[in-house]
C-alpha cells in the first residue's frame, strides 16, 4: 500500500502536468481563432463594401445606360426627321427652282412678243415712209405705228368736215398701209386744243367714215375717238398691235408654264 501511493501521486501530478498544457495550448488555439475571426469580419465586412460600390457603380452605369440608350434613340429620330425634313426641303427647292424656270421661260416668250412686235412695228415704219414719202408724218409711240395730219390738210377750212383732194389722197395711201397689215386695229383719234370736241369728232368719224366706205378697210377693224391734245390738234391713226391675241397668247404660255 504504501508502495503504490507514491506512484498515484507521480501519475496525478504528471497527468496535471499535462492537463494544464492542453489548456494553454486550447487557449491559444482560442486566441489564435478569435484573430482569424476578426480577420474575417474584417475582410467580410471590406468585402461587402465593395459589393456595396460595386452594386451602386452597376447601377449608376445601368441608369447611364438607359440614358445613353434614350438619348442615342432621341438623336436617331432626329436625325431621321432632319433627313425627312432634308429631303422635302431639297424636293421645295427643287419646286421652286422649276417653277422659277418655268416663269423664267413664260417672261423670255412675253419679252420675245414684245420684241416681235417692235421689230413689226420699225419695219412698218420704214414701208410706210416707201409709201407716203421720207417727210411721213409718222412716229412709233407705246407699242403704236402713229399717223399725223394736220386739219387744214385734211379738211381746209376751220370747222370743216369735208375731206379736202389732198386729204383724199393721203388718206388712199394710209388705207393701204392698213389693208396690209390686218393683223393690227386701227383707231381714228381726234386732237383738240380749244375743248370744242364735238367738231373735231365730226372731223374724226368723217375720216373713219372715209376708210371704211371707200377705200375698203374692214369696218371692225376702226374706232373713232377724240380728246384733248395738249397743245396739238390734228388727226392721229393709230395702227395698233392685236393686243386681244397679244394676252390671249399671254394666257395660254401661263397655263403651259403652270
Amino acid at each position: 500500500m504504501q508502495t503504490k501511493l507514491p506512484i498515484l501521486l507521480l501519475f496525478l501530478f504528471v497527468f496535471g502536468i499535462a492537463t494544464g498544457q492542453k489548456k494553454s495550448e486550447l487557449f491559444a488555439q482560442i486566441e489564435t481563432l478569435k484573430l482569424e475571426k476578426q480577420d474575417l469580419e474584417q475582410e467580410l465586412a471590406k468585402s461587402k463594401r465593395e459589393i456595396s460600390s460595386s452594386t451602386a457603380a452597376a447601377e449608376a452605369l445601368k441608369t447611364e445606360n438607359t440614358s445613353l440608350r434614350d438619348a442615342n434613340a432621341t438623336l436617331l429620330q432626329n436625325l431621321t426627321s432632319f433627313s425627312e425634313l432634308s429631303k422635302k426641303s431639297s424636293d421645295n427647292v427643287n419646286k421652286t427652282l422649276q417653277a422659277l424656270e418655268q416663269k423664267e421661260k413664260h417672261l423670255r416668250g412675253i419679252n420675245q412678243m414684245i420684241s416681235n412686235n417692235d421689230s413689226t412695228a420699225i419695219v412698218l415704219l420704214t414701208k410706210i415712209k416707201q409709201t407716203l414719202g421720207e417727210n411721213a408724218n409718222a412716229d412709233f409711240s407705246e407699242g403704236d405705228v402713229v399717223l399725223s395730219s394736220g386739219l387744214s390738210t385734211l379738211f381746209g377750212p376751220e370747222g370743216s368736215v369735208e375731206l379736202t383732194e389732198e386729204g383724199n389722197t393721203w388718206l388712199a395711201k394710209v388705207s393701204k398701209i392698213i389693208n396690209a397689215n390686218p393683223d393690227r386695229k386701227t383707231e381714228v383719234v381726234g386732237l383738240n386744243i380749244t375743248g370744242e370736241f364735238a367738231t373735231t369728232y365730226n372731223q374724226a368719224n368723217a375720216v373713219t367714215k372715209r376708210l371704211a366706205d371707200s377705200l375698203g378697210v374692214a369696218a371692225d377693224k376702226l374706232t373713232t375717238s377724240v380728246k384733248d391734245g395738249n397743245f396739238k390738234e390734228g388727226i392721229q391713226i393709230k395702227l395698233r398691235p392685236d393686243y386681244e391675241g397679244f394676252y390671249g397668247k399671254v394666257k395660254e404660255s401661263v397655263k403651259v408654264a403652270q
